[in-house]
Order: C-alpha cells, then sequence, then structure tokens
C-alpha cells in the first residue's frame, strides 16, 4: 500500500467550539492513518491495511519525520476535518451512522482496515478522519498531555465531531490512538 497525500488548501480556521481564529497553511496530509503497510520496516502479519496503533507520541513523531513529514497540530487536524464550511462531521451534516464511521455502537468492537468506512470521507477524499483510531497530534494538553482528534472505535459519536479535542498522556500506547502525517507541499 503506497502512502497517498491529499492536498488540504490552508485558510483561517475558525477553531474550536468558541471559533478561535488561526491561521492554516496548506498541507499535504496521508490520505488515511498510517498503516502497517507504510512502515519503512514493515513486518508480516501485522495487517496492511490496519491502522498502525500502540504506539506513543514519540514514537509517532519519530515516524513521521522519517517519512518526511510531521504530525498536524490541533488546528490544522479541526481545519481538514472541518474545512472552511466548519462541517459538523468529515462527511458533512448528516448525523452518524455505522456506514460513516467505526464508532462504539457500529457493531466492529476493534479497529477495521482504514478504507472500510468509504461513505465517512471529506469532500477532499480522506478517509477514517472520524472513529477507528484517535490521532495523535503536535499540540499539547496540560501535563504531559497531548492532544488527540477524531475518536476511535470505542468513542461515542460525540468524541468524532470535527470540533472535539480530548487529551492523551504522550507515553500511552493504545490499540485506540494512531497518527496521520502533515508535509509542506
Amino acid at each position: 500500500m503506497r502512502l497517498e497525500w491529499i492536498k488540504v488548501t490552508g485558510g483561517i480556521c475558525e477553531y474550536g467550539d468558541a471559533g478561535r481564529r488561526i491561521e492554516v497553511p496548506t498541507l499535504l496530509w496521508t490520505r488515511t492513518p498510517l498503516t502497517y503497510a507504510h512502515l519503512p520496516n514493515e513486518q508480516a502479519g501485522l495487517g496492511r491495511r490496519y491502522p498502525v496503533a500502540e504506539i506513543s507520541h514519540a514514537e509517532a513523531t519519530q515516524i513521521a519525520s522519517l517519512l518526511g513529514g510531521r504530525l498536524p497540530r490541533s488546528a490544522e487536524w479541526e481545519w481538514m476535518a472541518a474545512g472552511p464550511g466548519r462541517r459538523r462531521w468529515p462527511w458533512g451534516t448528516a448525523s452518524w451512522q455505522p456506514a460513516l464511521a467505526n464508532l462504539r455502537d457500529s457493531m466492529h468492537d476493534t479497529v477495521t482496515p482504514v478504507d472500510t468506512h468509504p461513505a465517512g470521507a471529506t469532500p477532499e477524499g480522506m478517509l477514517d478522519v472520524a472513529g477507528n483510531v484517535w490521532e495523535w497530534t503536535a499540540s499539547t494538553a496540560m501535563s504531559d498531555g497531548v492532544v488527540i482528534r477524531g475518536g476511535s472505535y470505542a468513542s461515542s459519536p460525540l468524541y468524532a465531531q470535527c470540533t472535539f479535542l480530548n487529551a492523551a498522556p504522550a507515553e500511552l500506547r493504545s490499540r485506540g490512538i494512531g497518527m496521520r502525517v502533515v508535509r509542506e507541499p
């Protein structure tokens, strides 16, 4: 599985529920969360189309660098997910249903291949922005926390909305946290 990059044009993100205006640059994004097939030293049997998970924030940062990019900042992630029109969900305004994202009540009970929910893609074609695995960002939270975005297979639909913020300890390795990479065009 080759790494696909999608260009998301920058602009002014009305960040978070308060709509704080933050300038976001034009970036290239990995179309999906990283999978085991994207890793330089892929190991057989790990599920080529499944998201890389159970990695700490430091490991995610290192992997992103090895692939020629970095982790997105939280405002960049929100801009990619919500777009200039501030979509409520990555796919638009329609309420969540199991065909759109792998969330708690979608009957999967675990991670799925990153291309399982094409109906939930953003207008630019980004997959798995909501659900499946939370995504590490480059933004810090209180204490030693790091902002994670997007929700996971164990999350309620509320957590997959584009403006929802969560945080996790930087050293946490969870089956429900993965990553996406960005780079300058």
